[in-house]
């Protein structure tokens, strides 16, 4: 891909000598001569690479706005400031608006092309590191057998070919967006875009901006998520985050079909699916104020309700084999050999849920350990696990052998049945007992047996 760099700057002379100096380096150009041209070739096409005069036409610090703007759009977008009028406040604004660097009129042409150079590098790492992360996920499969993970499964296949709008409800990191995701992918506008607007992520003041756009005083448009997902599908995550202001207007698109950008006058026409996720929960949100009742009842025509990874520990072997072999495929080395019934991991308290137990294994990859003894050690180091010693000398030691040793065999069986999804014959097997034995085991311990 051709490296396309923007060259802002109301001085005939040095626009020529820069187009010059990148042309020969090797780089496309686009150039132009005041605010507005520099306005209308951010909006039509995002650079590359920008290289902005801090004064224009319009006054002191054109360039910073311009600045403002392209990281407003793409804050990946290296822009280098240059200028025949610095000053150290100046050059502190510029890097506190997300400047690559800042550079002064008469500029050294040998340092302003490295300076190129490094920015190019830079936003060559980044679009790696995202094509990396996009395979990575855009591969993965919602994995497990647990009874939560196999009625979502059946759950997708019957709604995903429904235009019905869906909240799913679960933890971080459980999977929410994976299950949106699935759903798109199975459903009549799954060659129309996916798009995604977190609620919790968004500066408060734009929520209005990045749903609907805006129409600028120029004549240029920015598009909004309901326009970028017009005809498939938009995933608003963590919709409880969303002013209740806002969720008003949203309703209203449910309603209508149709909005009007900022500053605009005419009605925009959409057709979206729409799928909300959320990390609380919106009954009670609701309850407390905090969410619109009539829009709870909008978006909830059909529920998908994921668990913690805590909930269904026997998914954890499954999914230490599945990201085990994806992304060792992914950094090109030997598939890790993670012991999948590790204590550690089947007894870890996954706030972090299956990301966290992802984020682990991608850890052991990069590190490449080349002995199970080194994968265990990385574990126990990631995970911060006590040693089992000094959970004896903690808890067990102030307490009689009977009781301790109930407690243990409580917490021992428990996390047996959970890893084999309740399954007594399967548990009795493994942990080397008789069926009847067990039952009267875990009866006498207090365990409720589940299916």
């Amino acid at each position: 891909m051709a490296i396309e760099i923007l060259i802002v700057d109301d001085n005939v002379d040095i626009r020529n000598i820069l187009n010059e100096l990148i042309i020969d380096a090797g780089y496309k150009t686009r150039i132009a001569a005041n605010y507005n041209q520099a306005l209308s070739e951010i909006d039509k096409k995002m650079p590359d690479v920008a290289i902005l005069d801090v004064k224009l036409d319009k006054g002191d610090n054109d360039g910073i706005e311009l600045l403002k703007h392209i990281k407003s759009k793409n804050k990946d977008v290296p822009v280098i400031i240059i200028t025949g009028h610095a000053d150290i406040e100046m050059a502190i604004n510029a890097l506190k608006y997300g400047a690559f660097e800042f550079i002064e009129k008469p500029f050294d042409q040998t340092r302003l092309l490295n300076f190129i150079r490094r920015a190019v590098e830079n936003l060559n790492l980044k679009y790696q590191n995202k094509d990396y992360e996009n395979k990575l996920f855009y591969s993965y499969e919602l994995i497990g057998d647990s009874k939560n993970i196999s009625t979502i499964r059946d759950q997708i296949e019957k709604i995903a070919i429904t235009e019905s709008r869906i909240l799913i409800n679960g933890p971080s990191g459980s999977g929410k967006e994976l299950i949106a995701r699935k759903i798109h992918k199975r459903s009549k506008r799954n060659n129309k875009p996916f798009i995604i607007l977190n609620g919790a992520l968004l500066d408060g003041n734009k929520y209005e901006l990045e749903l609907f756009g805006e129409e600028k005083e120029n004549g240029s448009i920015s598009y909004g998520a309901l326009e970028k997902a017009n005809e498939g599908t938009l995933l608003i995550d963590q919709v409880s985050e969303i002013p209740l202001d806002i969720q008003s207007k949203i309703l209203r698109v449910l309603t209508d079909q149709k909005f009007k950008r900022l500053n605009g006058n005419n009605d925009i026409n959409v057709n979206v699916r729409l799928i909300c996720s959320s990390s609380k929960n919106l009954k009670e949100e609701v309850k407390i104020g905090n969410f619109r009742e009539d829009l709870y009842h909008r978006l909830n025509v059909f529920e998908i309700n994921i668990k913690s990874l805590n909930e269904r520990v026997s998914d954890i072997p499954l999914l230490i084999k599945y990201f085990s072999k994806k992304i060792s495929e992914t950094y090109n080395i030997k598939e890790l050999e993670i012991d999948e019934n590790d204590s550690y991991i089947l007894n870890h308290n996954w706030q972090g849920n299956v990301r966290e137990l992802r984020n682990l294994i991608e850890r052991i990859a990069i590190l490449q350990p080349d002995t199970k003894d080194k994968i265990s050690i990385i574990v126990k180091e990631s995970l911060k696990v006590e040693k089992f010693n000094d959970k004896i000398t903690e808890n067990s030691l102030s307490i009689p052998l009977k009781e301790a040793r109930e407690k243990f065999e409580k917490e021992y069986l428990t996390i047996q049945l959970k890893k084999f999804n309740g399954n007594i014959s399967k548990t009795a097997n493994f942990v080397g007992m008789e069926r009847s034995a067990l039952h009267r085991k875990l009866k006498g311990l207090g365990i409720k047996e589940f299916n």
